[in-house]
């Protein structure tokens, strides 16, 4: 042995995105496959919701830039938890979690927004129509997996997704008011 790492190392796929491995957890196998696409779609949208707040972070301006850029970057922070939060879940009914950036943008619902830059209110406008999207499919989703038993997944929807959600729209949302600082 010299030590020496086993570089450029490729292995064949072991298990295919959107199958399940059978867990002892009391629960159906569709409704452990029913809540990980529900969970997956939540995934992929936190997914391209916490890039669009690193991307209006960094780009904002104007006189509430700096209330602003820290606000959106702890929301951020608060969404890359939901994404963890999220795939773990995926992962704990057997599924496979969305995880790669490229297919995350694939199966996404949340519009995707210029490469450049938009106006102030434009962006925080952006940022409440992804919250929308996703706390509307939440709400449908939580509903679904408690008719079908699976206590877990209702609980992070409704306990973390959608608390987080609203409590990040509702803060969002004021800084919308229509004062002189947020005109466009």
């Amino acid at each position: 042995m010299s030590g020496q790492p086993l570089l450029h190392q490729r292995g064949h796929q072991v298990r295919a995105f959107g199958t399940l491995n059978q867990f002892p957890l009391g629960l159906s196998h569709d409704a452990r496959m029913y809540s990980c696409q529900r969970l997956n779609q939540a995934l992929a949208d936190t997914q391209f919701l916490y890039a669009l707040y690193k991307k209006h972070h960094w780009l904002m301006r104007g006189a509430t830039f700096y209330q602003l850029h820290l606000l959106l970057d702890t929301h951020a922070e608060q969404q890359l938890a939901l994404v963890d939060a999220l795939a773990e879940r995926v992962q704990s009914l057997g599924g496979v979690a969305v995880g790669d950036p490229r297919h995350a943008a694939e199966i996404t619902t949340i519009p995707r927004p210029p490469d450049g830059i938009e106006e102030v209110p434009a962006m925080l406008s952006r940022l409440l129509e992804a919250h929308e999207t996703i706390l509307v499919d939440a709400h449908d989703a939580a509903a679904r997996v408690a008719t079908l038993g699976d206590d877990g997944t209702n609980d992070l929807l409704v306990s973390q997704v959608i608390r987080t959600g609203e409590a990040q729209t509702w803060f969002l949302a004021e800084h919308l008011v229509d004062t002189p600082l947020v005109r466009s």
